[in-house]
């Protein structure tokens, strides 16, 4: 036989048997439709974290008081500080660290939130001092008006864009004057808005911000920042770093270590490792329905084939071969997969669809707003809907080919 009338046969075959053919489709397209609307899914998780992490130095280290086991072992996760509370970064780590090889460039920095008045308007906000010679250098943050520290800078700030347009009714423009802790500062940079949520910080010089923030003192710091000379020494500098400092800070054992290291490119690495494992725990889920598709699949095939058991001993009868019965049941199986692939395909770009109008948020400040099914997705679906089909089909199709001819026509 010729295999267009493989493909006829088979699909007379699924046409004569609507109703139990279109319930194991039912089966494939929702296997289909979750899987493919699933990776969609995790393809734009991944490609905004990605674009996300372009966007950060990957060349940063943050140096920051406590320590324990945890922290350790959550690498860009600082947060997770040790019990060490009395410990405190001084000029004198940055003294010990400025020989290494490797760094470009070293600053501490500190942080606190404090009272911020504008046009007789009250704030909490976040204000962080930062060594104005070296920041520019070590930040990716850029201004949309005014521009950044430089080092004659005292009581000058930068602010984050949705404190100059969100926080107080009247908008705060470069040069306006706002009051920090009694103190007038005035504002000659505003920051590009970072995301959905801008940005609520205020950056002013250490030498100012030490003055303002209670509880702070000169050359003591909240944290220090390292930049890498390149992202590739950054692994080895970490290592040297809690070296020196183990041994500037008179620390023999681990567990009396008072400071954690962590790096920006730790964090990168932890970030996507979590978001791929999240989108394959996520796609073996989905494949599970994939699975009961192909077990209906295969339970159709066995019906279909005790049903034309005469049909088949027919056939063999005036000369169809075993190989023109295994194709015709393989041809039928084929196109059930093809056509619940083919569904499955618009199911899963309708769920992709679904996930802006649901208004979720895949990362601070960022939604699903570019989730669409890419070409070759679509394509994978569908190839791998008629592979379960035909995988699924070849036992009952292998069954039918090898039933004899006088026992087929006798069959009731």
């Amino acid at each position: 036989m010729r295999q267009s009338t493989y493909l006829k046969m088979g699909l007379n075959m699924l046409v004569h048997s609507k109703l139990r053919s279109w319930l194991t489709i039912i089966g494939i397209v929702i296997g289909i439709g979750s899987v493919v609307g699933i990776l969609s899914l995790g393809d734009a998780m991944q490609e905004q974290v990605q674009s996300r992490l372009a966007e950060m130095d990957l060349t940063k280290i943050t140096i920051s008081p406590g320590y324990t086991k945890a922290s350790s072992n959550m690498p860009g996760f600082p947060g997770m500080r040790g019990s060490s509370t009395d410990a405190e970064l001084t000029d004198d780590d940055i003294e010990a660290l400025q020989g290494l090889d490797g760094i470009q460039h070293i600053a501490g920095q500190i942080s606190g939130s404090e009272s911020v008045i504008y046009a007789a308007q009250n704030a909490t906000l976040s204000i962080t001092g930062v060594d104005p010679q070296v920041w520019k250098y070590m930040t990716t943050l850029k201004t949309q008006s005014g521009r950044l520290l430089e080092p004659a800078d005292k009581y000058v700030a930068v602010i984050g864009s949705e404190i100059a347009s969100g926080v107080y009714d009247q908008e705060i423009g470069v040069n306006q004057i706002i009051n920090i802790n009694g103190k007038a500062v005035r504002v000659v940079g505003i920051l590009e808005e970072e995301g959905e949520r801008g940005d609520r910080s205020i950056y002013m010089p250490i030498d100012g911000a030490v003055n303002l923030l209670d509880d702070a003192e000169e050359g003591v710091y909240d944290s220090i920042t390292v930049k890498a000379k390149s992202e590739d020494l950054v692994d080895g500098l970490m290592e040297d770093i809690v070296d020196k400092l183990m041994v500037s800070r008179h620390i023999i054992q681990e567990d009396d270590r008072d400071f954690s290291v962590t790096a920006s490119k730790s964090m990168a690495e932890s970030v996507t490792e979590m978001t791929s494992s999240m989108t394959l725990f996520l796609g073996a889920i989905a494949a599970v329905s994939l699975l009961v598709g192909a077990v209906g699949i295969a339970n159709t095939m066995f019906t279909s084939v005790l049903e034309k058991t005469k049909e088949i001993g027919t056939m063999k009868a005036i000369g169809a071969k075993n190989r023109d019965i295994l194709m015709i049941f393989l041809f039928n199986s084929a196109m059930v997969g093809l056509v619940g692939g083919i569904l499955g395909d618009i199911l899963g770009a309708c769920v992709s669809t679904l996930f802006p109008m649901l208004g979720l948020q895949m990362m601070r400040g960022g939604g699903f707003s570019d989730v669409y099914l890419a070409p070759d997705l679509m394509a994978f679906g569908l190839i791998l809907a008629i592979l379960i089909g035909v995988i699924s089909g070849v036992v009952p199709a292998y069954r039918a080919s090898k039933l004899k001819p006088v026992d087929a026509l006798r069959y009731e």
